[in-house]
């Protein structure tokens, strides 16, 4: 399988996480947690750590939060990220108390001085930043230069703000480059990648429900990885973080770029279909949650896709009238009454667990 060749970048150190360099592309989300209750924002981290989830986002919105943020990082299996807006002093207390990595919108933290200030401190700290341009919070000045929240405003902005960074000796930086809109996202992070060599974390931001927000960041982060670019990945729902981390996993996976689980293909179904494939390929996907080996399995309803169709599969089964076959890469293992292909699957299975 053809894999996107990745964009070289600089290796940025988040906590005991490396992104960007040779890394892996990462996968984090954000906690939905009150972020002054310790208990339920730490029960929620490990949640996501179980789902698959390398680095993990908490808001610290006041000074009451830092204290819980702090115990946080004691007791997080993840590095831990703090997300912080408009109050410089917070992301400079979240640095101090553990903070892998800081979250700021640099057009709202107050100015180039506190930018420099917070950028010796997290050198201090040997802590990463993260500049998050977002479309919907673009400075005026750009506004106006560009006529809207345009993909080069936005690429302006980021490059602006890494001026100033650099000048203050500071280079343990991660972009994001965020619209609602896809496309301006997409063209935001090309541009970016062109001139630059930061690692940039990708997403669609404020890309809704699941029903549509999983195909605008399918669409969007997908687009970048099959470019090669992008080194960490935020799906963003209206939903619970753990959909987010299994939508990027999927994104990863279908592009080949990291595998995770077996990967299951079945026919469209159509008028030759010779079984009820759904629920059959529903079961299929369920047992093979308990698998981590990497897999290709087919389920086909006809003799046209299976095998042929589906001859690269390390495993699979396909209806036939009233009979079925099992077949491994392309060639038939044997013939199976129709109601026992499920069960002959599965007897393959264990010889890969």
């Amino acid at each position: 399988m053809d894999q996107p060749d990745r964009r070289k970048t600089r290796a940025v150190k988040v906590g005991s996480l490396m992104i960007g360099g040779t890394a892996p592309v990462s996968i984090q989300s954000m906690t939905n947690t009150r972020p002054h209750d310790y208990e339920a924002t730490l029960a929620q981290i490990k949640e996501l750590a179980e789902a698959g989830a390398e680095m993990v986002r908490v808001a610290v919105p006041d000074k009451e939060a830092v204290p819980v943020f702090e115990k946080l990082v004691k007791n997080c299996p993840l590095p831990l990220i703090a997300d912080i807006h408009f109050d410089p002093e917070l992301a400079a207390l979240a640095l101090d108390n553990g903070a892998a990595k800081i979250r700021i919108n640099p057009g709202n933290i107050g100015g180039t001085e506190k930018l420099k200030a917070l950028a010796l401190k997290a050198k201090s700290c040997h802590a990463a930043i993260r500049i998050g341009v977002n479309a919907g919070s673009l400075e005026r000045r750009l506004l106006e230069k560009y006529s809207g929240a345009s993909s080069e405003a936005m690429v302006d902005s980021a490059a602006g703000y890494l001026e100033i960074f650099e000048k203050a000796g500071f280079k343990n930086l991660v972009v994001s480059l965020k619209a609602s809109d896809v496309y301006t996202t997409i063209k935001a992070n090309r541009l970016f990648a062109k001139d630059h060599d930061y690692p940039l974390h990708l997403g669609v931001t404020e890309a809704g429900p699941p029903s549509t927000g999983l195909l605008k960041g399918a669409i969007g982060i997908g687009a970048l990885l099959a470019d090669g670019i992008g080194d960490t990945v935020r799906v963003s729902l209206t939903a619970s973080p753990l959909e987010e981390i299994n939508a990027a996993r999927k994104i990863l996976q279908a592009l080949g770029i990291r595998k995770f689980t077996p990967d299951l293909i079945s026919c469209p179904t159509c008028g030759r279909c010779e079984v009820d494939l759904v629920p059959l390929v529903n079961q299929v996907e369920k047992i093979l949650e308990n698998y981590k080996a990497p897999l290709k399995v087919a389920v086909m309803g006809c003799a046209v896709n299976g095998p042929g169709e589906a001859k690269e599969a390390d495993i699979g089964i396909s209806a036939g009238k009233k009979k079925g076959i099992l077949f491994k890469h392309g060639k038939v293992v044997r013939t199976v009454e129709q109601d026992k292909l499920l069960e002959a699957l599965k007897g393959e299975l264990n010889g890969y667990r």
